[in-house]
């Protein structure tokens, strides 16, 4: 049997009753999670350009922060873009990106097309999260660091697999959704910091619907598209660089969402920031740090996570977000990271930029490439009187099984994003409906729920 056939057969397979409550718990809170950062996205100028230029057309599907309802095809597109435009959405080690955002949209838009439920899209998320980890098994991290944006190249293997799963597409099509979806992976990460970077998602997003809607309809496709000489491993990866019995070996045992599992971000930026972040907002709470106590900041990480974040004069608030600089001189001046100092010009701020001119970024010695430290970092701050205070976090990936956030912060979190498009008081009855997805009868009191105001109103 061909990869894209095994892997149909395994995502035919799944069912809600034999999930442990673990997969189900971080699927919910996922879920919950993009949702809330997709309404914060949908208010973003990128957003509206895609919109604008798509020009969506009219159908059952609601666009994120809008009254207006669109067919899952423009949905998918225009709240994929949404949901990472912001980069605050979730993010894992084993994808090498972000994992709930190529499912979520694809999955409330074609839940809108059809009676589905709570559970039904639980499942069918956990069927795509454990595909698109699965692939990257195979391929990571040579296609991480050979330039390719998992979250998009990866990712949109995801959608197919949860929007198959959802539609209750036989084996054979939800194969062919697979090898259509190789044709038309992308997503190069020179454009993170720009518009480009959520693109990807949406791009992806949509393309991953398009080919299951093809499949069920009788599309064709090579169904080696992976493995064969010009298939996707070999394009992507190049011989020798992949692994495809990764893929099978140990499948789902235990669920890659379980172990290693998905992290939530706590700052609205860059994930290879955020334990740099955390560090200097460690030695600001421990050493009741200000800015104007320090003369030099040295901040060493695992080299993975410099490329797109070594960037000592953002531009953009975009360019902001990928700027280990900026981000942690933003945690010493202000004692917090919040969607506000990626608005506007804050990336301007002459505070922040004075002591952003002192700052040092390098490899961490202990945090090689291929160690376990993925995600760590080291600050260290050196005071006007000379005397060094540092912090160091081995590997924090947001957070996630070993240090998840609590209910309050999860509320405050989704009220910060959702509170840029409801109403106050209409916030915490959503929040309690995500909290508890898997009783919700059809994903359409959901949306319903979502509305900025309570009516529907088609496009066009």
């Amino acid at each position: 049997m061909s990869i894209a056939g095994e892997l149909a057969r395994r995502i035919k397979a799944l069912r809600y009753d034999d999930l442990p409550i673990e997969a189900i718990t971080w699927a919910k809170t996922a879920i919950l999670d993009t949702v809330g950062v997709t309404l914060a996205g949908a208010a973003e100028e990128c957003v509206g350009i895609v919109e604008r230029v798509q020009a969506p057309g009219p159908g059952p599907c609601l666009i994120f922060g809008r009254t207006a309802r669109t067919n899952p095809l423009d949905a998918a597109l225009i709240n994929g873009t949404a949901s990472h435009a912001l980069d605050f959405d979730d993010f894992a080690i084993t994808i090498g990106g972000h994992p709930s955002v190529p499912l979520v949209p694809a999955l409330i838009a074609l839940g809108e097309t059809q009676p589905a439920s709570g559970r039904d899209v639980l499942t069918a998320y956990i069927a795509g999260y454990e595909v698109q980890s699965r692939i990257a098994k195979a391929v990571n991290f040579h296609h991480y660091e050979k330039g390719w944006h998992p979250t998009a190249t990866l990712g949109i293997f995801g959608t197919v697999a949860a929007s198959a799963h959802l539609l209750d597409l036989s084996e054979a099509q939800t194969a062919t959704a697979l090898a259509v979806a190789v044709s038309l992976a992308s997503g190069v990460k020179v454009n993170f910091g720009t518009m480009t970077k959520p693109l990807h998602v949406g791009h992806s997003v949509r393309n991953g619907v398009q080919a299951v809607l093809l499949a069920r309809e009788g599309f064709t496709a090579n169904p080696e598209a992976f493995e064969a000489k010009q298939g996707f491993f070999n394009v992507f990866n190049g011989p020798g660089n992949f692994d495809p019995e990764q893929i099978f070996d140990g499948w789902a045992d235990p669920l890659d969402i379980i172990d290693p599992g998905l992290g939530l971000k706590q700052f609205p930026c860059c994930g290879s920031t955020h334990p740099a972040i955390s560090c200097m907002l460690d030695l600001v709470r421990v050493h009741g740090l200000a800015a104007a106590d320090v003369v030099k900041i040295d901040i060493r990480t695992n080299p993975r996570r410099l490329p797109h974040t070594n960037n000592p004069d953002p531009q953009s608030p975009l360019e902001a977000k990928f700027s280990m600089h900026y981000t942690v001189v933003r945690a010493l001046v202000d004692g917090r990271v919040t969607l506000e100092h990626f608005e506007g010009d804050a990336f301007h701020d002459p505070a922040v930029r004075r002591v952003m001119a002192i700052v040092t970024v390098g490899e961490h010695p202990d945090m090689g490439a291929d160690t376990a430290n993925q995600f760590g970092a080291e600050v260290t701050v050196t005071k006007q009187d000379g005397e060094t205070v540092s912090a160091r976090i081995n590997h924090q990936l947001g957070r996630g099984p070993a240090n998840p956030m609590s209910r309050d912060e999860l509320l405050s979190k989704f009220e910060d994003c959702a509170g840029r498009v409801l109403p106050r008081e209409r916030i915490l009855p959503v929040f309690e409906q995500l909290e508890n997805f898997e009783t919700l009868p059809a994903i359409t009191d959901l949306t319903d729920a979502l509305l900025p105001e309570h009516r529907s109103k088609k496009v066009g």
